[in-house]
């Protein structure tokens, strides 16, 4: 498949806890773990929302944060608690902002610039959560060598999708950026090989010098992929 979907990059080996779980093992799950914040469950195992470092910290202050970059999104769950704080249900911020695994990666990238946040818990279509995405999971795709992106183009992209003959197109790769020449059979073909490519994972940009043997824009039917 062109293009890497959430589920290619996330973390499934993901701690959570339940509304139920108190203060203290909150704290030392996220110690022993090393991470920041943890999804909150329910008794049937959907997504409620995030218990944070920063949560807890507001429970030790006693005062709510005025500002931050959530500040206008954040809604406490389970107000009464919270004098007491003893649970994750208490002290969490709900609802949790969420990627369904299906999601492309630059659609997880633009939910956290948006946001505001660096990770966030992915969900199935059942809101059960499969796993967790970072910030650094998105960007480990372009820790990806030019060989592989260059592989993936020719297989995934000419000869999978536009059934190209490989033979008749050259595709350079050099620190991420595409440069593709050579010929296709249909001009409305070379959109789609441009499109195509740049969804690929770890490509930065392409360069499309593609030329074509029939221009098949002009009163006739626009190319249909194997997609």
């Amino acid at each position: 498949m062109v293009g890497a979907s959430v589920h290619d990059v996330m973390t499934k080996d993901v701690a959570a806890v339940r509304l139920h779980t108190p203060y203290r093992e909150i704290v030392r799950i996220l110690q022993e773990r090393k991470i920041s914040a943890l999804p909150v469950l329910d008794d049937d195992g959907k997504l409620t929302g995030v218990v944070s470092e920063a949560d807890l910290l507001d429970k030790t202050s006693g005062e709510e944060r005025p500002t931050g970059p959530l500040s206008g999104l954040r809604r406490r769950s389970h107000r009464g608690p919270k004098a007491t704080g003893l649970t994750a249900g208490a002290i969490m911020t709900a609802p949790a902002i969420t990627v369904n695994a299906a999601a492309s990666v630059a659609a997880a990238a633009r939910i956290m610039a948006r946001r505001g946040v660096k990770r966030l818990p992915v969900v199935d279509d059942q809101g059960r959560l499969v796993g967790i995405v970072s910030r650094r999971d998105l960007l480990r795709l372009y820790l990806r060598s030019d060989d592989e992106i260059r592989e993936e183009i020719q297989r995934d992209v000419f000869m999978r999708v536009l059934w190209a003959d490989p033979e008749n197109i050259d595709i350079k790769v050099h620190d991420g950026v595409v440069t593709l020449t050579g010929m296709l059979e249909q001009r409305s073909a070379i959109p789609v090989a441009e499109r195509l490519s740049h969804a690929v994972g770890g490509v930065v940009d392409v360069d499309n010098q593609l030329t074509y043997r029939i221009d098949d824009t002009k009163g006739r039917p626009a190319f249909r992929s194997a997609e």
